[in-house]
């Protein structure tokens, strides 16, 4: 039945085991992260197994094994079987609009708490228990990070990336192979140098994630971007191996055009981040030195 030419334009998919294992793996992982949280807050009543990161590590390793076998088997029905008709591939692209849709939404939320924060900074501070300082924004003893330092070198890489995965689609949908793999492996060497540059950055922030609204909301905004950039490296690199492989065609390449979407989301909403997070919120501000 599986090698018989499709007869309509739909897909029904085959019985699959990848929604309840998922569901194990991601109900594994939210109780070894409490427990272990738990343990680091000095819970006496956890102990043994629980005692360390054991079962949140076994949840990962269940979720990453789910992430592979899940979307192999969507590779499979894609390259292999030729289940994805134009009918089926419209559908997948309104999920991977819906989908990009939720994480703006998620982004939405870092945003409103920064600028909650910093338009009526009297209610945030004295919500955190920390010092009244009378409105400023940064919190007093705060020193920010210089813009036009580390962040402008990541929006830089950032940008090129985007313009690098533009020209890896282009040269694929012109079945210019070399020119998609050359592409595709700027584009995460760059995905990864932006990890590196944020780290370093982390590293040598002036403020910590405690001890201010300032720093909190920072590292949550910040942070969670970066969490998408590691995923769209990630996402990107997966690309680069079913490009070597020989999977995409010029007709035929979804797995690789809902990478670079998420991609370029990954990339504007830095430029948000940028404009907003890291200038407009250093405007008048006590700025930290380079290290």
């Amino acid at each position: 039945m599986a090698n018989e030419p499709v007869r309509h334009d739909y897909h029904l998919v085959d019985p699959s085991p990848w929604p309840i294992v998922g569901s194990l793996a991601a109900f594994v992982t939210a109780v070894g992260a409490i427990a272990y949280f738990q343990t680091l807050k000095g819970n006496p009543a956890l102990c043994g197994v629980f005692s360390g990161p054991y079962i949140l590590v076994l949840g990962f390793i269940l979720l990453l094994y789910t992430f592979y076998g899940w979307w192999a088997d969507v590779v499979k029905e894609s390259v292999v079987r030729g289940d994805h008709t134009p009918v089926v591939k419209l559908g997948l692209r309104y999920g991977m609009i819906l989908f990009i849709a939720s994480e703006v939404m998620f982004f939405v939320a870092w945003f409103w708490a920064f600028f909650d924060a910093s338009l009526f900074t009297n209610e945030a501070i004295q919500a955190s228990r920390v010092e009244f300082t009378g409105g400023l924004w940064p919190p007093k003893g705060v020193e920010v990070l210089d813009p036009w330092h580390l962040p402008l070198l990541n929006t830089l890489l950032l940008l090129t990336s985007g313009t690098t995965v533009t020209w890896a689609h282009h040269a694929l949908l012109h079945d210019d192979r070399k020119s998609v793999k050359n592409a595709l492996i700027l584009t995460v060497l760059l995905g990864a140098l932006f990890t590196c540059v944020q780290v370093y950055e982390y590293a040598h922030a002036p403020f910590a994630f405690k001890g201010s609204i300032y720093g909190a909301t920072f590292f949550m905004a910040t942070g969670f971007h970066g969490f998408h950039v590691l995923v769209g490296t990630i996402f990107l690199l997966v690309c680069l191996f079913r490009v070597m492989a020989g999977h995409f065609k010029p007709e035929q390449h979804l797995g690789f055009e809902f990478a670079a979407w998420y991609w370029h989301f990954v990339d504007v909403v830095w430029l948000f981040l940028f404009a907003c997070i890291y200038v407009w919120a250093s405007v008048g501000a006590p700025i930290a030195q380079a290290h």
